[in-house]
């Protein structure tokens, strides 16, 4: 809304700028005030195009030069007639949006069920009651830590498309966290390593970020994770 609100404030600026029909000529560009309110006219359509996708060109032009001319009487609607029209168009983008992430969650929950059916068929591949699977690569013959403990691990996390999105290893330095700060896939999984172990950790979404998702994490996704367990408690 408030970008919104910003970009028709802007159009005050842009308002030197004139309509033309197709069969005219391209405006010069020549002097100074030519250059920047084409420039403006650019930066504004390229800011509309993202937080107004369904611009109505005619009247969104019309607005301008009413806007520019700065009679009150010229004007189609009022100041209240503006904001009702926002609001509504608000309204109807966060309608369609919650729309797309419904039916986002639902594509990918679906995804992880048959991504996880199949993959407890494996060899190795170990599943818990709560639903979390983990295959162990390397065994360690340290500790196993409890929830309580802190630990120091190397981890990549990756989507089920296999696209990496958090990694301590690309970055070259472990990390340090309390089992009872992190998403229960990681507090339950860490918990099956000993010190010094290597496993694979394959998180359904309700033990990871479930509906809501994370930053990067789409909702209901399942996460594979690659986790070397370094130590625990760490000095």
């Amino acid at each position: 809304m408030k970008k919104m609100l910003l970009a028709l404030a802007v159009t005050g600026i842009v308002a030197g700028c004139s309509t033309q029909t197709e069969s005219e000529k391209d405006p010069s560009l020549d002097t100074t005030d030519q250059k920047v309110s084409y420039g403006m006219g650019l930066v504004l359509g390229e800011r509309m195009k993202n937080d107004l996708p369904d611009l109505q060109m005619e009247q969104f032009l019309q607005g301008i030069e009413h806007g520019h001319e700065g009679d009150e009487e010229v004007s189609r609607m009022s100041r209240e007639e503006i904001q009702e029209a926002l609001m509504a168009y608000q309204q109807q983008l966060q309608e369609r949006q919650n729309e797309q992430q419904e039916e986002l969650a639902q594509k990918n929950s679906e995804a992880g069920e048959a991504f996880l059916a199949e993959n407890a068929e494996r060899e190795g591949v170990e599943t818990t009651d709560s639903g979390l699977q983990y295959e162990i690569l390397e065994e360690g013959d340290g500790d196993k830590p409890g929830e309580s403990d802190r630990v120091k691990v190397h981890y990549t996390g990756e989507l089920l498309s296999g696209e990496v999105f958090d990694s301590s290893r690309e970055r070259g330095e472990p990390v340090t966290f309390g089992l009872n700060q992190v998403i229960p896939g990681w507090t339950e999984g860490l918990q099956l390593m000993n010190e010094g172990s290597r496993a694979k950790l394959y998180i359904p979404s309700e033990l990871a970020y479930g509906p809501g998702g994370n930053h990067s994490i789409g909702p209901n996704e399942t996460l594979v994770f690659d986790v070397e367990l370094i130590e625990v408690n760490p000095e």
